[in-house]
C-alpha cells in the first residue's frame, strides 16, 4: 500500500529511493539499472521497491463518506 520507510529485513531506509525509482521506471529505464544507480544492493531492499504496488488511490476511493 504505502512504501515502507525501512526494509523489513535489514532496516535500510528504502523509502527515500521510491520517488526517483518509480519516476525512472515509468520513463522506461531498466529497474535493475535504476536500483544499481541508486545504490540499493541488498536483495531484501530491492524486492521491496520492485514488488511495491501503489494501492493508496484505490483505497482512498472506498474510504470516502458518500
Amino acid at each position: 500500500m504505502i512504501i515502507p520507510v525501512r526494509c523489513f529485513t535489514c532496516g535500510y531506509p528504502v523509502s527515500r529511493h521510491w520517488e526517483e525509482f518509480s519516476r525512472r521506471v515509468a520513463a522506461g529505464e531498466d529497474p535493475k539499472k535504476v536500483l544499481d544507480d541508486l545504490g540499493v544492493k541488498r536483495y531484501c531492499c530491492r524486492r521491496i521497491l520492485l514488488a511495491h504496488v501503489p494501492l493508496v488511490n484505490d483505497i482512498i476511493y472506498y474510504s470516502r463518506k458518500l
